[in-house]
């Protein structure tokens, strides 16, 4: 495959509302779970890359199960997609593994911070703003999710979702819980990628369980849910008790959608497995 190249002015933002004309896809779009809220995107010849966590460890977490998961696997992307600030979103070892000359999408305020990290190429949206990566573009949503990069004590304005928009319309949400105006992301949605769980036994505030992402199927209305946010990250010491929160959620997930939602087909994608879409 052929990857796009993200050079000017595909760099710029643009008004909400910008869309590019309809493209016939390189090949058929291609979605690949790597764990936790990181999901490779393959759409129209383009590689997006969400929430990147390509490490074993990040601070007290730790990769659930390590067999199998290649972190070279997600490297060459034309763009990665960051949400918020939050360690296990932002993590910028992995970042550096991407390569620092690789484009950052961010929350509008994260740029200085991730420039004096060495990032070379960020660029910053707000709420509503658009920018394009190549032939697909990326609309910033909002997400109820609080914006604090704790490790630091450092804030952005606001949490982040994406909706990426090519061949396929694909709904990234970053951390988030319901919230008014979920309904208006969902037309024309093909995909809706969205957290189930989190890292530990229980959930913060700002964060969907499994009968409320359930709840937002019923909103967005995607043709296809992937469940993500799950199994893939466990704090130090629970790898031994093999804890229900690593597997049942995208599963409980699944039982609640085919009574909530039941015309939203549910794919559920264990880390390091890979869909192609089909329609």
């Amino acid at each position: 495959m052929q990857f796009v190249t993200s050079l000017h002015p595909t760099d710029r933002i643009a008004p909400a509302g910008l869309s590019w004309p309809p493209v016939r896809p390189a090949a058929p779009t291609r979605l690949t779970y790597a764990g936790h809220a990181t999901v490779l995107v393959e759409i129209d010849g383009v590689r997006l890359l969400t929430d990147p966590i390509l490490r074993n460890r990040v601070s007290f977490l730790r990769r659930h199960q390590r067999d199998g998961f290649d972190p070279a696997a997600y490297r060459q992307v034309d763009a990665a997609l960051i949400s918020h600030l939050h360690l296990d979103h932002l993590d910028p070892p992995s970042l550096r593994l991407l390569g620092q000359d690789t484009r950052l999408i961010v929350p509008r305020g994260a740029g200085a911070w991730l420039r004096g990290q060495g990032f070379r190429r960020v660029t910053e949206v707000r709420i509503g703003e658009e920018t394009a990566v190549g032939p697909v573009s990326i609309h910033a949503t909002y997400a109820d999710h609080d914006a604090a990069r704790h490790r630091f004590g450092w804030r952005v304005d606001q949490s982040l979702g994406y909706r990426i928009q090519g061949s396929h319309t694909v709904y990234f949400s970053g951390d988030t819980d319901l919230f008014a105006g979920m309904a208006e992301l969902g037309a024309g949605l093909d995909v809706a990628l969205l957290p189930v769980w989190g890292w530990g036994p229980t959930l913060g505030a700002g964060h969907m369980d499994p009968r409320r992402a359930a709840e937002a199927l019923a909103l967005l209305q995607p043709r296809l849910a992937v469940p993500i946010h799950w199994g893939a990250l466990r704090p130090t010491g629970f790898g031994l008790l093999n804890p229900s929160f690593l597997a049942e959620p995208p599963h409980t997930f699944a039982a609640h959608a085919a009574q909530i939602a039941p015309q939203v087909q549910v794919q559920i994608v264990p880390p390091g497995g890979s869909l192609a879409l089909a329609f």
